[in-house]
C-alpha cells in the first residue's frame, strides 16, 4: 500500500513548493533593477555597487509593504567581497580588485523564502580597475562661455586635479605634480591646484603627470613604498573678445568705380561677417543679411555702385565670445566718365565700317586696273616710245621702272609693250582651191 501512496505524496509536496512561486510568477516583468557604481578605480581600492527594485513603469506600482518578501543574489568572482548590506528594497555590495581589467557583476532577486524560484529582475554592471591613478583634470575661469573648451586669453585660468577616491584608498599618500600648459611653461607642485594666466590666443594642451606614494605592509611583516602613477590632460582654446573693426577705404567715390574696402577685426578668429549697404547708418536685424565665414583677422570688401548718393556700410562681427558693429559712410558721385563709356563702342563701329568701305574701294579700283591690263595696243612701239640705248633700256626698263615712271598706270604700259602676245593655242587651218 504504502507504494501505492508516494505518488500522491509527491504530487502533493510538488504542489506545496508551487505555493509560494505564486506572487513570484505574477510580478516577474513588473519590476526592474536599477544598478549604481563609483567605477573605475585603482586596483586595490575598493568599489560599492548598489542594486535598487522599482517598478518597471516608473513607481506607478505600489511595492509589497513587507520588507523580508525579496531576496539579493550577487555574482562578484574574481572579485573580493569586503562587506555587503540589504534593505527593504535595496541591497549594496564592495567589492576590491587587484588586477587591471574589466570584470562584470551580476545581480537578481528572488522571493525570500525560495531562492531558486523565477527571478522577479536581474541586471548585470561592467567594474572597471587600473594600474594609474584615475581622476579629472577641470579647468575653470570666473568668465564662463558657452562653448566647450574655450576661455579668454589674458584672463587667470584654475586648473585642478580631482583624484577619484571614493573610499578613501589613498588617504595616507602624498602627491607631486608636475603641469605642462603647453606654451613652453612647466610647474611642479605639492598642491592639485594652480592658476595660470595665457597672454596669447590660440590652442593649447595642458598636460598633468601626478604621482603617489604611501606605505603599505609586506609580506614579510614589514613595509615598503607603494607608488602609482597617473597621466591627465585637457585641450584650451583661447580666445579674444572682439574689440572693434578698422574699415579702410575711400569716402567718396564715382558712380560706375570698383570700391573696395578692407576690414581689420581686433579680436581673434575665426569670425562670422555680414554686411549690408543702406541709406543710413542702422544695426543689422537677424537674417537681414548672409554671414560669411573669416578664417582671419582681415577681410576685403568690393562693390560698384551704380546711382549717385550717400550710403553707410553696416558691418557686423561676432566670433565665440562677443560681438560688434561698425559703420562706413560713403557719398557717391554722378560719374565723369560715363558718356565716354557709351562713346567708346560708337567710335569703334563708325572705325570698322569706314575701314570696310575703304577695304572696298581700293579692291574695285585694283581689279579695274587688272582689266586694262588685257587691252592690247597694237602701234608700232617706236611711235610711242621709241628705245633707249641697251644699257639704258636694262637698268631702266627691268630694274627701276617702278620707280622712275610717275604712275603705275605707265609702269603697267610699259611692262605690256616690253612683252610679245601669247602664241594661239591652235593653229590656223590654211584652206586651198584647187
Amino acid at each position: 500500500m504504502a507504494p501505492a501512496l508516494w505518488p500522491c505524496v509527491s504530487r502533493i509536496l510538488w504542489l506545496a513548493c508551487l505555493l509560494p512561486l505564486a506572487p513570484t510568477g505574477l510580478a516577474a516583468g513588473l519590476y526592474e533593477l536599477r544598478l549604481t557604481t563609483d567605477s573605475p578605480a585603482t586596483t586595490g581600492a575598493e568599489v560599492t555597487i548598489t542594486a535598487s527594485l522599482v517598478a518597471s513603469d516608473n513607481g506607478s506600482l505600489a511595492l509589497p509593504a513587507n520588507i523580508h518578501f525579496y531576496r539579493f543574489h550577487w555574482i562578484h568572482t574574481p572579485l573580493l567581497l569586503t562587506g555587503k548590506t540589504d534593505e527593504a528594497f535595496s541591497s549594496t555590495i564592495r567589492a576590491v580588485g587587484h588586477e587591471p581589467g574589466d570584470f562584470p557583476v551580476s545581480v537578481w532577486v528572488t522571493a525570500a523564502n525560495c531562492w531558486m524560484c523565477q527571478p522577479v529582475a536581474r541586471s548585470l554592471v561592467i567594474l572597471s580597475f587600473t594600474e594609474l591613478l584615475v581622476g579629472n583634470l577641470i579647468v575653470t575661469q570666473n568668465a564662463s562661455l558657452p562653448w566647450p573648451s574655450s576661455y579668454l586669453s589674458k584672463t587667470v585660468l584654475k586648473m585642478s586635479f580631482l583624484l577619484h577616491d571614493p573610499n578613501s584608498f589613498f588617504k595616507t599618500a602624498s602627491f607631486l605634480y608636475s603641469w605642462d600648459f603647453g606654451d613652453g611653461t612647466q610647474m611642479v607642485t605639492r598642491d592639485p591646484m594652480v592658476y595660470y594666466n595665457y597672454p596669447t590666443i590660440g590652442n593649447f594642451t595642458v598636460t598633468l603627470k601626478v604621482v603617489a606614494e604611501w606605505e603599505q605592509a609586506t609580506l614579510d611583516a614589514g613595509k615598503g613604498i607603494t607608488q602609482k602613477t597617473g597621466d591627465f590632460s585637457a585641450s584650451l582654446k583661447l580666445h579674444e573678445t572682439l574689440q572693434g573693426i578698422q574699415v579702410s577705404g575711400p569716402t567718396q567715390i564715382e558712380s560706375f568705380q570698383k570700391m573696395e574696402v578692407t576690414l581689420n577685426f581686433l579680436g581673434s578668429p575665426p569670425l562670422t561677417v555680414c554686411w549690408r549697404l543702406k541709406h543710413e547708418c542702422l544695426p543689422l536685424e537677424e537674417g537681414e543679411c548672409r554671414p560669411v565665414s573669416v578664417p582671419d583677422t582681415a577681410y576685403n570688401l568690393t562693390h560698384v555702385f551704380r546711382d549717385p548718393g550717400d550710403y553707410c556700410f553696416s558691418i557686423r562681427a561676432d566670433n565665440v565670445i562677443s560681438k560688434t558693429h561698425q559703420y562706413h559712410r560713403i557719398q557717391v558721385w554722378p560719374s565723369s566718365m560715363q558718356p565716354a563709356v557709351f562713346a567708346f563702342p560708337c567710335a569703334t563701329l563708325i572705325t570698322m565700317i569706314l575701314a570696310l568701305i575703304m577695304y572696298v574701294s581700293l579692291r574695285n579700283a585694283h581689279q579695274k586696273d587688272m582689266v586694262e591690263v588685257a587691252d592690247f595696243d597694237f602701234s608700232p612701239m617706236s611711235v610711242k616710245n621709241p628705245e633707249p640705248p641697251t644699257g639704258v633700256k636694262c637698268c631702266c626698263q627691268v630694274c627701276c621702272g617702278p620707280f622712275l615712271l610717275e604712275t603705275p598706270s605707265e609702269y603697267l604700259e610699259v611692262a605690256r609693250e616690253n612683252h610679245g602676245l601669247l602664241p594661239p593655242l591652235y593653229k590656223p587651218v590654211k584652206t586651198y582651191t584647187v
